[in-house]
């Protein structure tokens, strides 16, 4: 799909923003042990055994990009959602599940 800058702007910050909702309640509800660090177009979640997940903007392609503990992952929009590029996962379910692999932590962002 092809969009403005200022419309990808605004949905990779609405979903910036649920990421960052659904850990804080996370982090209230469970106790959960995450960092979060929000900043430059980034999103940084931190692990307590120290791993991290990264997820940021990628403006000049219009993407999402999600770097994990087993893998680097580039998602595109199709309109109504962000897709991997390679193998057409969808973004927020492979963040729910790469949370939940590399931290034992569950979070549903729905």
């Amino acid at each position: 799909m092809k969009m403005t800058d200022t419309e990808y702007h605004h949905k990779v910050d609405e979903v910036f923003h649920t990421i960052e909702n659904a850990v804080e309640a996370m982090i209230d509800e469970q106790d959960a042990d995450i960092d979060i660090d929000a900043s430059g177009g980034v999103l940084e979640l931190a692990f307590e055994d120290g791993s991290k997940i990264v997820i940021n903007k990628q403006e000049p392609l219009h993407e999402i990009w999600l770097a994990t503990r087993f893998g680097g992952y580039h998602f595109g929009f199709d309109g109504e959602k962000w897709y991997d590029t390679r193998n057409q996962c969808e973004f927020i379910s492979h963040l729910e599940d790469s949370i939940t692999k590399q931290s034992g932590l569950v979070i549903k962002f729905s």
